[in-house]
């Protein structure tokens, strides 16, 4: 998946968890949804801007977290994946 797909700047999203669980997140519905089936946190994103709230999030139903992890979008991949794009080139 292409980076122009996401709302926020990729190296944000690799490096963001949820922060009840610090499980990765999945883009998808236009959400950061949670990747742990135990809290099934989604995370609105405003204007650009993830709202990383734990109060301000929706707890899924698990048939809509279930949908989600099964639909299309780019779950992070962590600080590793940041730093190998930024790693120098010899």
């Amino acid at each position: 998946m292409s980076d122009e797909v996401l709302p926020i700047d990729r190296d944000l999203f690799d490096l963001l968890v949820c922060p009840e669980c610090r499980k990765p997140l999945k883009y998808a519905g236009g959400k950061l949804v949670s990747t742990d089936g135990a809290t099934r946190r989604a995370y609105r994103i405003d204007a650009g801007i993830p709202v990383m709230l734990i109060e301000e999030s929706q707890v899924l139903s698990e048939a809509d977290w279930k949908c989600a992890m099964e639909s299309e979008g780019p779950i992070g991949k962590g600080v590793a994946a940041v730093q190998a794009r930024h790693a120098p080139t010899r």
